[in-house]
């Protein structure tokens, strides 16, 4: 069962069109990286955090980190929001990692800090009380692919290319992917493709268990967004597990007084086959 799903249930709204929310963090400056929509009609309940900085590739700086940050703050108290769905407004990447040339600007103290950060925004991601599904599209690469690792599940298109690469500029994984890979494939399998920075398709993904499910890619660029929006108006619906624990208290009480009850109660007692009337 998914984690936290007593959040995913909430009780329905009245329909509304969709809902565009742009975030800021306080001093950015230019057009805000992500977008928040709220999904109205048969997708209501379905909230998308839009990463949309093309002239980084959706790389992870300073402003993307903190806009993500403020909108899972404000969306983890939204009771209405049941599920959230990560994507990209950059047609052939999902999240091209952390913004390298931003770092290489940082100081070493200011690196440190910035990691810290970035692996508390994986943990939020992680922590959030809704189920969480990470579409992507197209290249999800080191932070990139350690965002949606951090997501329960996710899609990918055909398309898709995925991979821990960090060794191969000389780093290490930083933001949970030593932690989170290896819990969904294996510690054998997780080292050979940090060690060696190996990068997967879809296909290959899916066949190792990284994603839950590969979709052909399809004229517009979007198919793992569709397959993620199908699969979120599935987990709509689900019953959340202080609602089923009342229904099955219900239905328990019902076949306390009933006959087969005692029946099989008796038989199992007497230690012979039980003889149930349907009463």
């Amino acid at each position: 069962m998914l984690r936290a799903l007593t959040r995913a249930l909430r009780l329905p709204r009245p329909w509304r069109p969709l809902q565009t929310r742009s975030c800021a963090s306080d001093g950015a400056a230019g057009d805000p990286e992500i977008q928040v929509r709220v999904l109205a009609g048969p997708d209501q309940g379905i909230t998308e955090i839009l990463m949309n900085r093309p002239s980084a590739r959706n790389a992870l700086g300073n402003v993307l980190v903190s806009e993500l940050l403020e909108a899972l703050a404000r969306l983890r108290e939204d009771q209405q929001v049941r599920v959230l769905l990560f994507r990209s407004g950059v047609k052939g990447v999902f999240c091209a990692g952390a913004d390298l040339k931003e770092r290489e600007q940082m100081s070493e103290a200011e690196v440190g800090i910035f990691v810290q950060r970035l692996r508390g925004l994986m943990n939020e991601i992680a922590a959030f009380p809704a189920p969480t599904i990470a579409a992507m599209d197209g290249f999800a690469l080191g932070g990139g692919l350690e965002l949606a690792l951090a997501c329960d599940l996710r899609v990918a298109a055909s398309s898709a290319v995925m991979g821990l690469i960090e060794t191969t500029r000389g780093l290490l994984p930083g933001a949970g992917g030593t932690q989170r890979l290896p819990r969904c494939l294996g510690v054998a399998l997780a080292k050979e493709l940090i060690f060696t920075g190996r990068r997967l398709s879809g296909a290959q993904a899916q066949a190792l268990g990284l994603v839950n499910h590969t979709v052909p890619q399809n004229e517009e660029g979007n198919a793992a967004y569709h397959r993620a929006r199908a699969l979120a108006q599935e987990i709509l619906p689900q019953v959340d597990i202080a609602s089923g624990m009342a229904i099955e208290g219900i239905c328990y009480a019902q076949n306390i007084p009933t006959q087969d009850r005692l029946e099989g109660m008796a038989a199992f007692r007497e230690k012979r086959p039980p003889r149930f009337v349907g009463k």
